[in-house]
């Protein structure tokens, strides 16, 4: 079943506010036994929960953003099986235990319907056991490091088949073949380290280091040092968040630019170029699904409704444009299903395919993840990306390493 892609012709509408209830009520303690009594009434309450305050705001302030879009032009299309749908804001703060705290409360007391939200895996991971207790469902918008499949969670950022590991391959092919992994110290670095040594491995790739900081840390000049004394050919880059502006500021201060070394980043989009600086990130490389620049009749709509709507200086990027279509694709999984009951969707969301502004994505029945296509950029002076190659169509979400034969070695 394909959607068509609903940025709606009044663009007008993009900027109609739907009921916004932003929460700080305290979550229930107790774990409930049954899924949520969602859309009573005329309206359908949904959670929306991201990272507005500490490290992780600088990336996910902008998809919460993105996901009120969505509802905006849901609501204003007619809403979904008659009623309007109701967001209903939390912050996780950065902050993985919260992110637990608050999909709870969203569940048990605010009976939402389903939880978009999230960036880290730690986040993700925090939340997860929470939505499977309380058989709720979560839309996942980012990048991840892959080995897991709930079904209680829809994730439509990419797997590591559909970004990382076709972005190393790229590097071996194009850039050299000595490696230097930095990352900051939690689940989606670590891991996404574990399988990129494999494939290096695999691919005659060489590790030189591998060093990681905690979140937040902004002091990267002995690591910088030990770059300078490795020499690599590519700082595979997986540090999050405003460890990032430290990051790139001081390998700029220490007179190291893209044409000196090459970085590979899979956490910094325009988003994060705005708040960093073009100037200081330009020539450097990132890899992504979807980039402001990607050449369809959807996105050119889709950029111009989220700059109507948030401000003419304002980009999109990977993760807002993932956190925008997950919207969609749950409205139209409920149309089908008839109901916002969660097994009712699960089953009707199977094959659900979608116009998103970056491409055809859709959903994969085996996994709940969706089929993307993959995008290696440059950054470029003006903050935008340059696609410099691409997968050519979008490929079905391996998050298992199933079809590389070295994946067994990551996944044992």
């Amino acid at each position: 079943m394909v959607i068509c892609f609903a940025i709606m012709t009044i663009i007008s509408a993009c900027g109609t506010k739907d009921e916004v209830v932003e929460s700080t009520a305290p979550a229930a303690s107790t774990t409930a036994s049954a899924a949520p009594a969602a859309a009573e009434g005329d309206t359908i309450p949904v959670g929306i929960l991201h990272s507005l305050t500490g490290t992780m705001s600088i990336s996910e302030v902008a998809v919460k953003e993105a996901e009120l879009m969505a509802i905006d032009e849901i609501n204003a299309a007619g809403g979904v099986l008659g009623k309007q749908i109701k967001p209903i804001i939390e912050d996780g703060a950065s902050d993985w235990p919260n992110f637990a705290e608050k999909a709870k409360k969203l569940l048990q007391q605010d009976k939402v319907a389903t939880i978009f939200g999230g960036w880290t895996s730690s986040s993700r991971k925090a939340m997860l056991p929470v939505v499977e207790a309380n058989k709720g469902l979560l839309w996942y918008p980012v990048q991840y490091e892959g080995l897991e499949s709930s079904p209680n969670i829809f994730y439509t950022g990419a797997t590591t088949n559909q970004q990382i590991i076709p972005a190393v391959t790229w590097l071996l092919q194009n850039k050299g073949k000595k490696f230097f992994l930095l990352g900051s110290d939690y689940v989606f670095p670590r891991t996404a380290n574990k399988i990129i040594k494999e494939q290096l491995k695999a691919e005659g790739g060489t590790l030189v280091a591998e060093e990681y900081t905690p979140l937040g840390h902004t002091d990267y000049n002995t690591i910088i040092s030990k770059i300078k004394a490795e020499k690599p050919d590519v700082v595979f880059n997986s540090l999050n968040g405003d460890s990032n502006t430290a990051f790139f500021k001081q390998l700029q201060d220490a007179g190291i630019s893209a044409k000196e070394l090459t970085t590979m980043s899979v956490s910094i989009a325009e988003e994060e170029i705005r708040s960093i600086g073009a100037s200081i990130l330009e020539g450097h490389y990132a890899v992504w699904n979807y980039f402001q620049s990607t050449d369809t009749p959807e996105n050119a709509k889709f950029v111009a409704a989220f700059k109507a709507k948030y401000g003419a200086d304002r980009v999109t990027d990977d993760p807002i444009e993932a956190g925008y279509f997950a919207v969609y694709l749950w409205a139209e999984a409920v149309k089908k299903a008839g109901s916002t009951d969660v097994e009712a969707v699960k089953a009707a969301a199977k094959g659900i395919e979608f116009n998103a502004p970056g491409g055809k994505v859709k959903i994969d029945g085996d996994n709940q993840h969706v089929y993307k296509t993959v995008r290696i950029g440059q950054v470029l002076a003006d903050g935008q990306i340059k696609e410099v190659w691409n997968s050519g169509e979008p490929l079905k979400p391996d998050p298992y390493l199933k079809t590389y034969p070295w994946g067994a070695e990551v996944t044992k």
